[in-house]
């Protein structure tokens, strides 16, 4: 797998714990213990307040060989410097041992001072910013960040949930450490947190954007996935509406809306929560499916949805649609024209056209047998049709199936009578002849 890194920017929040006064000074009991003791204390708070970090792990390392159990500061400086000094050197083998330095020392921390809840979520920045491009290591920032929410119930920093899963993202890339539905769970437990954290305020936009671009670059929502692994989830779950919610949205993302799953998920939003589109959307899918019984009682209740002259004429023009299909053509021209109505721009030609079709399309339909000229009419009525449509090539063809001067004569007529063609066409023509 191509690694399409997202790029996580600086994590500017305040790691709680870096505190200098600490109660509880445990100072040895010999006398020059002591004052060695006290002498390097202050030499290497010293020089870390005056940013020399290396030179001040001298004095901090001699503290934790000797009295370890001095001060909590120790510790909570000790990650300070150990962390700053693994950024001043050039050789990586050093740097790496400060790296370890710090997680060591949150480890001795714990195990002397019980108090985990307090920092955890530091120690797991740290694991993150120092092993996540290391393919061995960047593991073990995900358990650090497992243990926050194991303690927590969650990550407080925004920042944080972004690093979280891009962790997760590089263990996906790098060592297949998760499943496509289990990736993506994490990802939808993070994104809830998030959306936690905006509900009180704070501003999750850009860990938002960056849960999103990572979840694009693990590349494993398709279609199949869709429809394989998030829709036998809502089989299982059919109330669920975030899940049902997901699948729409990433049915509509990744054009996979003739799955199955979009289907069943679209149901689930129409039912729970109807709007215009979800009805019209349902209505069109069960039409592609030659489902034209359902169909149309989506497209009936899209109607009582609409809000706009534009909403009503596309369902009107559906439902023209649905009618034709199930051979119901009066009722198919009667919600074409009534789309015509509602948008006169838009559909007014395309109805006329359509009922023009329709009336070519009839001629088994409407033939008696008695009446070649009667019979014929209902081309002309086409022709009328189709000259509302501006259609000349089929205003032509129409006319080709006009009947004949010989016809008319024949049966009585002349040119610019008129008759009715009868049948459901039921339109009053005026006769003229192909010829």
């Amino acid at each position: 797998m191509k690694i399409k890194f997202t790029i996580i920017g600086c994590l500017s929040f305040l790691m709680v714990g870096f505190s200098h006064a600490q109660a509880n000074w445990n100072w040895p009991e010999d006398a020059q213990m002591e004052a060695k003791a006290r002498e390097y204390n202050a030499a290497y708070t010293d020089y870390r307040k005056s940013g020399e970090f290396l030179k001040a792990r001298e004095g901090l390392h001699w503290l934790l060989t000797n009295v370890p159990d001095l001060n909590e500061s120790l510790y909570i400086n000790g990650v300070d410097i150990y962390a700053k000094a693994s950024d001043m050197v050039d050789d990586e083998d050093q740097a790496r041992e400060f790296q370890d330095s710090v997680i060591t020392l949150y480890n001795v921390r714990n195990e002397k001072y019980d108090n985990e809840a307090r920092w955890i979520e530091n120690k797991a920045y740290y694991a993150y910013r120092f092993f996540k491009g290391d393919k061995d290591r960047v593991g073990d920032a995900v358990e650090l960040f497992d243990r926050v929410v194991e303690i927590h119930g969650k990550i407080t920093t925004p920042q944080l949930v972004a690093a979280y899963f891009d962790a997760i993202y590089r263990h996906f890339a790098y060592n297949q450490a998760y499943t496509p539905e289990e990736a993506l769970t994490k990802y939808e437990e993070l994104m809830a947190m998030l959306e936690d954290a905006e509900e009180e305020g704070k501003d999750v936009a850009t860990p938002k954007a960056t849960l999103e671009q990572l979840l694009v670059a693990m590349d494993i929502i398709d279609c199949d996935f869709i429809n394989n692994s998030l829709g036998p989830r809502l089989e299982k779950d059919p109330e669920s509406m975030k899940l049902a919610k997901q699948i729409f949205e990433y049915s509509v993302q990744h054009k996979c809306t003739n799955t199955p799953a979009f289907l069943s998920a679209l149901e689930v939003i129409d039912n729970a929560d109807p709007t215009f589109t979800t009805s019209q959307v349902r209505g069109l899918r069960y039409m592609q499916n030659s489902e034209y019984d359902k169909a149309g009682e989506l497209f009936e209740k899209a109607l009582t949805l609409a809000e706009t002259d534009e909403q009503k004429a596309e369902i009107h023009w559906d439902m023209a649609k649905v009618h034709a299909n199930l051979n119901r053509k009066g009722q198919a021209r009667s919600s074409a024209l009534k789309a015509a109505e509602f948008n006169k721009e838009e559909f007014e030609k395309r109805a006329h056209g359509f009922v023009a079709g329709m009336y070519m399309s009839s001629s088994s339909d409407c033939r008696g047998g008695q009446s070649r000229v009667k019979d014929y009419s209902i081309y002309i009525a086409a022709y009328n049709a189709y000259a509302k449509a501006g259609d000349s090539d089929g205003m032509r063809e129409a006319k080709s199936r006009f009947p004949s001067k010989e016809e008319l004569f024949t049966e009585g007529y002349q040119v610019g009578d008129e008759i009715n063609t009868g049948c459901w066409i039921g339109q009053t023509v005026t006769l003229a002849t192909r010829d």
